[in-house]
This record gives C-alpha cells, structure tokens and sequence, in this order.
C-alpha cells in the first residue's frame, strides 16, 4: 500500500519544521483568522530578537510546505541531515512532492 501525497507531504512539514527549530527559529502552528477578500499566508517574523514562523494549521501541507521552503532557502542546511525528498522541496523552481 503506497502512502498518500496528503501523507508525504505531513512528514515533510515536519521534517522541515524540525530543521527551522534546529536552527534556532521557533515555528508555530496556528490558526489565523480571514475576512472576506483577504488572504493570510503565514511566515517568517521577528519577536524579541527570535526569529518565528507561523503556520496556518488549517492551509494544506502543499501551502505549509511552500511558507516553509521559502524561510530556510538560502538557510544553511548543507551540514544537516535532510531526507531527499525534503532538500528536493528547498530547491528553487517547480517543487516536486
């Protein structure tokens, strides 16, 4: 039985979200409210001299994966253990998960 795209991409959000905490950045999952006509995405800030990511925790894993490619590309990664599939995602252009 071969895992589901909806799964894969879970493990990779948090793979990736353990690769931000090892670099010090904390990442929070939360639920971030919407209005008509407005479009909240999530991502990287900075609270007290702490770099932060906020997830939507009700955006797909796709969107969630996309928010988490876009704050550790170009992060120092080389020297961490990555699954391939998860340095695939930080590669610029077309993401393929």
């Amino acid at each position: 039985m071969s895992e589901s795209k909806s799964t894969r991409q879970l493990r990779l959000v948090d793979e990736l979200v353990e690769t931000a905490k090892r670099l010090g950045i904390e990442v929070r999952r939360e639920k971030i409210l919407r209005e008509i006509g407005y479009r909240a995405r999530g991502g990287i800030c900075r609270l007290r001299d702490q770099d932060l990511v906020i997830l939507d925790r009700e955006q797909q894993p796709a969107e969630q994966l996309d928010v988490l490619a876009e704050v550790l590309r170009g992060r120092d990664v080389e020297q961490m253990y990555l699954s391939p599939a998860a340095r695939r995602v930080l590669q610029p252009g077309p993401e393929t998960t």
